[in-house]
């Protein structure tokens, strides 16, 4: 089996980059929890096994965390995260939620409203950022606030990205409501069509993601930015992907958007370095 270490370096995610300059103890928990997420998304969205046997892979490895946080997992990494989580006094419900969330992606393919899309990126990516802020370390109860939003400006900067690939797999995010306000139908969206009204709907999105970016900014303290530069730094690559999307005037179909690996190491040396000298 992996170790953590490979599961996060493998990905190529934004997050080893970001994380790979925090001390040697706090790097190794941020591995385990990556690991964590990268596993439980995995169960969704690796394979060509029914939905209903995902559910039950899913049902046990919530089944096996809770053993780990009581005692004792048939699964190292469960047990490893585990010890993470009292280590570092990490509250457990976001575990929990980022579960409820995946289960979400196997039961639910359509999002009416732009609250019931809310609720999904809470569970998949907030609830991420409420884990390791407790690794990063803060002062600051608005901080937590700061995770949340920018969980939520991330995952949607992700979706929007991400609309013509989830789209094979027969999952629309962009909620219904907003689709039938653009009047740009699911079988355009289906057959990748790219006109005005998709233009015009992606921006109305695009918006809405630059709102919970500057959101996340508003409730992030000063003397909290040098601990959470980790956070800072995928903020950073996030917005970067957001720009592109928009210079390629929203065209996710026929463009690869990006931020590639060289950009993503830079913008994290270069946060690092801002908060390491200046503070």
């Amino acid at each position: 089996m992996e170790s953590s270490k490979e599961i996060a370096k493998g990905s190529k995610s934004s997050f080893y980059y970001a994380f790979s300059l925090l001390p040697q103890q706090k790097r190794d928990a941020m591995n385990a929890v990556y690991a964590f997420c990268r596993k439980t998304d995995d169960i969704v969205d690796e394979g060509s096994e029914p939905d209903d046997i995902k559910y039950e892979k899913l049902k046990k490895w919530r089944i096996e965390l809770e053993k780990a946080i009581n005692g004792f997992s048939e699964y190292p990494l469960l047990n490893k995260v585990a010890s993470i989580i009292k280590q570092f006094n990490i509250p457990l419900d976001p575990f929990f939620e980022l579960i409820i969330g995946m289960e979400m992606d196997l039961k639910q393919k359509r999002y009416l409203s732009f609250e019931d899309l809310t609720k999904y990126c809470y569970r998949v990516a907030s609830t991420v950022g409420l884990m390791c802020i407790e690794i990063f370390g803060y002062k600051n109860k608005s901080t937590k606030d700061y995770a949340v939003n920018l969980g939520l400006a991330m995952q949607l900067t992700n979706i929007l990205r991400d609309v013509g690939t989830d789209s094979d797999s027969g999952r629309i995010y962009l909620p219904q409501n907003d689709m039938i306000k653009f009047n740009y139908s699911e079988e355009e969206l289906l057959k990748k069509t790219y006109n005005e009204n998709f233009k015009t709907l992606m921006q109305f999105e695009a918006e809405r993601a630059k709102h919970f970016f500057n959101q996340a900014n508003a409730y992030l303290d000063l003397e909290d930015k040098p601990s959470l530069f980790p956070a800072r730094a995928m903020q950073h690559i996030y917005s970067k992907l957001l720009r592109k999307i928009e210079f390629a005037n929203y065209n996710v179909f026929n463009n690869r958007i990006h931020v590639g690996t060289f950009e993503k190491a830079a913008i994290s040396l270069g946060v690092w370095a801002k908060y390491s000298l200046v503070y």
